[in-house]
């Protein structure tokens, strides 16, 4: 006589889903944190450090460096920790469902 195959579990179930939400909206906050330390800090650094602010640094103001040239990568970088986290979280929720493991 065959053995019953078991069940699979559902990785669209309540728990699932939530446990992931929870992870994600984790995961949401830190990567909007980082990226309104670094809008606040901007001026913030013209404010109290004007004369370190007005240095020239390849032709630019370092304000204008900073805001002009490096911030996209910035925030691409979040982007792309975002992205690649988030698509772990789902992978490593997603295995502990077929392994029957719950966190």
């Amino acid at each position: 006589m065959k053995e019953p195959s078991p069940t699979p579990v559902d990785v669209h179930s309540d728990a699932f889903l939530a446990r992931l939400m929870r992870d994600q909206l984790k995961l949401s906050i830190a990567c909007a944190l980082a990226f309104a330390v670094a809008l606040v800090a901007l001026p913030l650094l013209n404010y109290f450090q004007p004369e370190m602010m007005a240095q020239r640094v390849f032709g630019f103001t370092l304000t204008w460096l900073i805001l002009g040239v490096l911030f996209f990568p910035f925030v691409w970088i979040i982007s792309y920790v975002f992205i690649q986290r988030s698509i772990a979280l789902e992978n490593a929720e997603a295995q502990a469902a077929q392994d029957g493991r719950t966190k």
